[in-house]
C-alpha cells in the first residue's frame, strides 16, 4: 500500500477497504426503516473511508480499520442526520412519551393508560392525543437506537448475533424478532389488534378504523402510542437481557 517514496497509495487503501464500507452500510440499513437507500449509506461512508485516509497517522495510537470504522460510521450517521425522514421535533416528543411510559411502567408494572400517560406529562387527555396523531410515521427504530450519545454500546446490537455475516437475516430471525413478538403481546389487547390488522391483515386505517369503530385520526394516535409502548419494552429487554 506505498508507493516508490514510501507514502500510502490512498486508492489502494480506499479499493482494498471499500468492502468494509458496504458491510457497515448493510448493517446500517438492517436496522432502519425501507425508506432508507443502501447506496447512499454507501456513498457517504466512503467518503468517511476517504476522510480516514487523510486523517490517519501511523502513529495515531490505532489501527487504520478500527479507525476508519469509527469515521465511516460517522459518515453514515451524518448523511442519516442531513436526510431525516420525521422532523426533530416529532421525535423529540415521542421520546418524552416514550420516557414517561417507562416512569409508568416502572410504578404500576403494566402498561399505563393513555390517561395516564398524559398526566404523567402534564397535558389533557386531548392533547396527549393530538400529540400522538401529529406523530404519524413514528418509526420502531431510529439511528439514535444505534448510536446513542449517552450510551457507549448500540441499543440494536443486544439483539443481533451477527454470526450469520447478515445482519437483516440475524434481526429477522434471531432475538429481535422474538423480542417484538414479545413485545406485541404485551400490548393493551385493543393496540395489539390494531398491530394485527395493519401488520399481519394488511389493511389500510381507515379500513382498521372500520373494524374497530374509531375514526382514521383515531387509529394513527393509538398506532403512534403502540409504537412508542413496544419500543419502551425493547429498550427495557435489551437492558435487563430478557430478549
Amino acid at each position: 500500500m506505498y508507493t516508490a517514496s514510501g507514502k500510502s497509495d490512498k486508492n489502494s487503501i480506499l479499493m482494498e477497504h471499500a468492502p468494509l464500507v458496504k458491510r457497515l452500510a448493510y448493517q446500517l440499513k438492517a436496522r432502519l426503516p425501507p425508506s432508507v437507500e443502501v447506496d447512499d449509506l454507501v456513498q457517504a461512508g466512503m467518503i468517511g473511508l476517504l476522510d480516514a485516509v487523510n486523517r490517519y497517522e501511523d502513529n495515531h495510537g490505532a489501527q487504520f480499520e478500527t479507525y476508519a470504522v469509527q469515521r465511516i460510521r460517522g459518515a453514515m450517521l451524518d448523511e442519516l442526520r442531513s436526510s431525516d425522514w420525521l422532523p426533530r421535533g416529532v421525535r423529540q416528543n415521542m421520546r418524552k412519551i416514550e420516557n414517561a411510559m417507562t416512569s409508568l411502567q416502572q410504578k404500576f408494572g403494566r402498561p399505563p393508560l393513555e390517561t395516564e400517560v398524559a398526566k404523567q406529562l402534564k397535558l389533557s387527555l386531548a392533547e396527549y392525543q393530538d400529540l400522538l396523531g401529529d406523530s404519524g410515521g413514528h418509526q420502531l427504530v431510529y439511528y439514535e437506537d444505534f448510536h446513542d450519545a449517552d450510551t457507549k454500546e448500540h441499543f440494536l446490537d443486544h439483539y443481533s448475533s451477527d454470526q450469520s455475516g447478515d445482519p437483516l437475516q440475524d434481526l429477522l430471525h434471531g432475538d429481535f424478532r422474538d423480542a417484538v413478538i414479545n413485545a406485541i403481546n404485551s400490548l393493551p389487547e385493543r393496540e395489539k389488534l390494531l398491530m394485527g390488522l395493519y401488520y399481519e391483515q394488511e389493511l389500510n386505517l381507515k379500513e382498521i378504523g372500520a373494524v374497530m369503530g374509531v375514526s382514521e385520526s383515531r387509529v394513527s394516535q393509538l398506532h403512534s402510542q403502540a409504537v412508542a409502548r413496544l419500543r419502551v419494552s425493547l429498550r427495557e429487554r435489551s437492558w435487563t437481557g430478557l430478549a
